[in-house]
């Protein structure tokens, strides 16, 4: 049974629909027919993820391995009278026993507690659907079940990592009709996680970026999020500010310099029961040269001693380490700095980072990881990766539960 938010976004996408149908048929011919193309005339999409994952975690009983396929199959009509619609449905199946894993606690995952956790459940699902309308100048408008990435996925983002991405019931306005700026506006009703759980809420995104100054991209976002009362997660409702300056400029024959500055405040609001006030910061300096980019980086995430700055609609494996330690801040908040080497050999794309953790607001450390990746592309539909990272508890952090970690992907994707 879907949530009354879910109903009433699904009810309006059919409604639409319905009456653009209606519409083409006590019309004329030629529109029945124009209609009639749209529907067949689309594009049909396919995406194929075989993956291997296997983790050694010194804090756990066991260690966890787990195989699975991910499948999800798309269709994008055509336009009639400037409406277009997409649906997706997916799958992931596990290939062998998905007993040597917790794949989650929740909905689809199978609370094995003895194993780390692999977030991969197995699942069918109807990943997105959404109805579409264009007819306004440099504007795009979405209904329905959809895909939100914001900038780098650090407060908003599809989990797109996961077997089973994050999606949001959700009207989505994009509008480019100011020169170099593109404004993103969202109201969510519904979250939609990757282990097949849901989560009502009633929340707002603003994302406003400008790409005239020749140098770098400026944004600026207002997130004010709102979850339900029954779903327990008032910690989650706070609205984040922030400025955001992403951006290259050539200094040389062959010399790029790179960089990336942003600062975001969080405070509560609504029924929130926490006194919240954190900041965020972030600072990365890097240069391309010769075939190689080096960046260096600094991230600060306040915590006040009880709760840390907390963005729970991120991609949060793409930002602190991919041994996934830090899907939660700490309640002394973290401090990540790191250094990012990557380059590409015979169509390999490599990549090795270092993190270094420590408490934003003690002197307590953490521990260290590294990262490392290849990635190699075979055409425009097939890629391979071999994904490894390896994180390091401090004795200031360990505990019983909380030790050394080692994580390695096989993955196998196809695509059109």
């Amino acid at each position: 049974m879907l949530p009354k938010h879910s109903k009433g976004l699904l009810s309006l996408s059919i409604a639409a629909a319905l009456s653009l149908s209606g519409l083409a048929v006590t019309t004329t011919t030629a529109q029945a027919d124009a209609f009639t193309d749209a529907l067949t005339g689309g594009k049909a999409k396919m995406d194929v993820r075989l993956r291997y994952e296997d983790v050694q975690d010194d804090g756990m009983a066991k260690d966890a391995d787990l195989l699975t396929v991910r499948t999800r199959l798309g269709y994008q009509t055509g336009s009639f009278m400037d409406f277009d619609a997409y649906v997706e449905m997916e799958n992931t199946t596990a290939l062998g026993d998905d007993n040597d894993a917790n794949t989650g606690n929740i909905a689809n995952g199978n609370a094995n507690a003895t194993y780390s956790v692999i977030a991969d459940p197995e699942g069918t699902e109807l990943n997105r659907y959404w109805l579409g309308y264009n007819g306004l100048a440099d504007t795009v408008v979405r209904v329905g079940r959809q895909r939100i990435k914001y900038d780098n996925d650090r407060f908003i983002g599809n989990v797109g990592w996961r077997q089973n991405e994050q999606t949001y019931d959700s009207l989505t306005v994009v509008n480019k009709s100011l020169q170099d700026t593109t404004i993103s506006y969202a109201y969510l009703t519904e979250v939609n996680g990757i282990f097949g759980q849901n989560a009502d809420m009633d929340s707002h995104l603003i994302n406003v970026g400008y790409n005239g100054l020749g140098f770098g991209k400026l944004t600026g976002y207002g997130y004010f999020l709102e979850y339900d009362e029954a779903n327990k997660n008032n910690v989650n409702t706070h609205r984040t500010l922030g400025l955001r300056f992403n951006g290259g400029t050539e200094v040389g024959s062959g010399v790029k310099l790179l960089y990336t500055a942003e600062y975001a405040q969080q405070d509560d609001r609504k029924d929130n029961p926490s006194n919240i006030d954190l900041d965020y910061k972030l600072a990365k300096l890097g240069v391309n040269v010769a075939g190689f980019t080096i960046m260096a980086g600094y991230e600060a995430l306040e915590g006040d001693g009880t709760t840390g700055f907390s963005t729970p609609l991120a991609t949060l494996h793409g930002q602190n380490g991919w041994a996934d330690m830090f899907l939660a801040t700490p309640a002394n908040g973290l401090e990540d700095r790191s250094l990012a080497i990557s380059t590409k050999v015979a169509g390999i794309k490599l990549k090795a980072v270092y993190h270094d953790y420590e408490a934003e607001d003690s002197n307590m450390n953490y521990g260290d990881e590294l990262n490392l990746v290849a990635v190699k592309k075979f055409g425009k539909n097939y890629t391979v990766l071999v994904k490894y990272a390896s994180f390091d508890v401090d004795s200031d952090w360990k505990t019983a539960a909380r030790d050394d970690k080692d994580k390695l992907w096989l993955q196998a994707g196809f695509k059109f």
